[in-house]
């Protein structure tokens, strides 16, 4: 798996092909989507055209997506829904397929489901995103295979302290999404002065500690000009005394979590819907 992807999140279908397309013809070779996303068809379209703009073949590519929480359930359920996603993306197989959230009636059965699909070679590798500790030792314990990745939030103020040491130690690979923290982070302070030391981007800054720090990275952008900027790395190194510094930026400040969602907690604020965008699928 390529620890620098292109993320398409609240990207609607026109711009995540036109974006996909920009990414793998500018060297990316991971491209991240999800059924939520409402723009599986887009992100197909925009693999399609990449690799021809690229002269690249499917195999060049790694391609994550996500189970989408309303369709978890029992391998019927789970599979019907990944032959939708297959076909809304293009593709006839997936490198990653994860469980987006962990809905708490459900997760356990749906992993089962997609271990299932991993061993009849549809998925090359299975994962899950945004899962607590407590959900993924409940998960471990129940499942065959361990998680190849569990997706997360991280980002300078978010570094999952507690969340990182638990899935190294049990072999699932941190991926990183919100990677620039909304955004918010190119503004601190620190990360600017080091941007000016190192004569590079406030996000270059932050996607070279991520890197260093071992955390394979999820980016979003729909420029071009910045998807390329955001992939120019692996030229210059930080300190280990600067890594030290942003690590020291640690807050343990989430923007959204688990029981921000209705499906989990009455009052929360989203709701079990495909996010921000119509369903192309009608």
């Amino acid at each position: 798996m390529p620890r620098l992807g292109l993320g398409v999140w609240k990207t609607d279908n026109h711009t995540a092909r036109d974006s996909v397309a920009a990414a793998i013809r500018n060297g990316y070779r991971a491209i991240d989507t999800a059924r939520q996303y409402g723009n599986e068809q887009g992100t197909g379209a925009g693999i399609k055209l990449g690799l021809e703009q690229a002269g690249l073949k499917r195999d060049d590519i790694f391609v994550t997506t996500k189970l989408y929480n309303g369709e978890q359930g029992d391998y019927d359920q789970v599979a019907k829904a990944f032959e939708h996603q297959l076909s809304d993306l293009g593709l006839d197989y997936v490198d990653l397929y994860l469980m987006h959230w962990p809905v708490d009636a459900t997760f356990i059965e749906s992993y089962h489901a997609m271990e299932r699909l991993y061993h009849e070679g549809k998925i090359r590798a299975i994962g899950v995103s945004n899962f607590d500790n407590d959900r993924m030792a409940k998960l471990l314990e129940a499942s065959e295979i361990v998680p190849a990745v569990n997706q997360m939030e991280f980002n300078p103020t978010n570094q999952e302290h507690d969340i990182l040491p638990f899935d190294q130690s049990h072999s699932v690979e941190m991926t990183a999404w919100s990677p620039l923290g909304g955004g918010a982070s190119l503004s601190n302070p620190l990360i600017q002065e080091l941007a000016k030391k190192y004569q590079r981007s406030a996000a270059q800054i932050i996607l070279r500690w991520e890197w260093q720090r071992d955390i394979v990275t999820v980016v979003k952008s729909t420029h071009e000009k910045r998807i390329i900027q955001n992939s120019q790395i692996f030229d210059f190194s930080l300190s280990d005394e600067d890594v030290q510094k942003i690590n020291q930026l640690d807050q343990g400040k989430r923007g959204l979590w688990y029981d921000d969602f209705q499906w989990h907690n009455p009052k929360g604020a989203y709701g079990n819907s495909i996010d921000q965008w119509p369903d192309t699928r009608k």
